[in-house]
This record gives C-alpha cells, sequence and structure tokens, in this order.
C-alpha cells in the first residue's frame, strides 16, 4: 500500500508554494533572458502547434505567461485536478451536462450500446465510435489569463453566458453533439479537463485518459485507439 495523500488543504499549500515559486522563477528569466525563454516557450507551443497558426504570433500569448494572471489560472487548474475522479480502467463519472435547449442529461445518455465514447473538453463520429464535445469554462478569458487577437469571451457567469460563447464553437459546424458543462463545473472537475482534454469510455469506464492541454492533448492517440477498432 502507498501512503495516505496528505489533506486537500494541505495539497493546496504546496501547490501554491510550487507554482508561486515557478512564476517567480520564470518571470526572472524572461527579464534577464529574454531570447531564451522565448526559444522555449516556442519550444512548448510546438506541442500544441500554437506556432503553426498564422493569426496567432507569438507576441499574442508568450508575454502573457508568468504574469499575475498566468498564476491565477495555472493555480486554479492544478487545485482542480486534485477533484480528478476519472482514472483508466475505473467506472466514469457520469456527470451531469446541459443541452442547447436547457435539458440535463448525463455523460451516459450518450454512450449508444457498448460503442466507446470520445469525450472532448473537442471531433467528428466515426463508424466506431462516437463523440461529444463539452464546452467548460474558458481557458484564456478576456477577464482572466487572456491572449492579444483571441476571441474575445469574459468569464462565464452564468449557463446562459456559456451558451452564447459556445456558439463561436457552433459556427465551425462540429460533426457531433455540443453540450455544455453545468456552473458548478462539474465535468470539467471530475475529469480534470481544464483547459482541455480527451478521454475514451466505454462501458461505463475509462479506457483512455489524455493528457492534459495544450501541450499534451493528442488526438492522434485517440485515432490509433480506433484503427484498432475497425
Amino acid at each position: 500500500m502507498g501512503l495516505p495523500r496528505p489533506p486537500v488543504f494541505l495539497q493546496k499549500i504546496l501547490i501554491l508554494l510550487h507554482v508561486t515559486m515557478c512564476v517567480v522563477v520564470g518571470k526572472t528569466m524572461m527579464i534577464l533572458f529574454p531570447n531564451a525563454m522565448k526559444r522555449y516557450i516556442l519550444k512548448q507551443g510546438e506541442k500544441s502547434r500554437m506556432n503553426k497558426n498564422p493569426k496567432f504570433s507569438y507576441e499574442n500569448w508568450g508575454p502573457t505567461f508568468f504574469s499575475f494572471k498566468y498564476l491565477l489560472f495555472v493555480l486554479k487548474v492544478k487545485w482542480k485536478r486534485l477533484e480528478d475522479e476519472a482514472f483508466e480502467g475505473h467506472p466514469a463519472p457520469n456527470t451531469p451536462v446541459v443541452t442547447f435547449n436547457g435539458e440535463v442529461r448525463h455523460l451516459f445518455d450518450f454512450i449508444q450500446d457498448n460503442r466507446p465514447l470520445i469525450l472532448n473538453f473537442g471531433s467528428y463520429f466515426s463508424s466506431v465510435a462516437d463523440f461529444l464535445i463539452i464546452y467548460i469554462e474558458e481557458a484564456h478569458a478576456e477577464d482572466g489569463w487572456a491572449f492579444k487577437n483571441n476571441i474575445v469571451i469574459k468569464n462565464h457567469r452564468s449557463l446562459e453566458d456559456r451558451k452564447i460563447a459556445s456558439q463561436f464553437l457552433q459556427k465551425n459546424n462540429p460533426l457531433c453533439p455540443v453540450v455544455l458543462d453545468t456552473m458548478e463545473n462539474l465535468s470539467s472537475s471530475k475529469y480534470a479537463a481544464l483547459p482541455e482534454r480527451l478521454y475514451l469510455l466505454q462501458g461505463g469506464k475509462v479506457t483512455y485518459k489524455g493528457g492534459v492541454g495544450p501541450w499534451n492533448y493528442h488526438p492522434q492517440e485517440i485515432r490509433a485507439i480506433l484503427e484498432k477498432l475497425k
């Protein structure tokens, strides 16, 4: 048996100290060695293909790293991961979500027989699996850790705000259902999904748990799994 985990409040304090130290060091490095830090951040951006978007240059997002709002966002993400209840091989949390007509449903409602269900916390229908996009809270809201030249969306204060914000996604005509996380952010919390993440559920269990985006968000891993199911 492993050692018992410390109480949540103690874990939060340790996370606060660690993140604060990292931000202070990162900010100092950006001041003292701006070119080296730019190369490092761009290297990280390659993992999420952020660098490939011609309308989204480094100047729009790179300088926002290690700011106070960056600190608050990273703390929120890491603290929320303490609520993670989705583990590979274990029962999947059947969290509530809200449809665009206001109907409250649950994730398992979207599972058909024993077909795999891919949760994207963004995808398309496949001949062997179904997809569901769960629209969660904003990662880079205008009144939070914002990037320049980005879509202007404020933090959601109500479910209606979340519904309106999700219309930017709907304009791209995703070929699968889109639902909204509750304002309690239950799906995001129990699946540790902020800012983005991929899951595969089958038979009521988590059979694949992707890494946390943007750096470790790899849709090709889901593709490889589905190829084996054909």
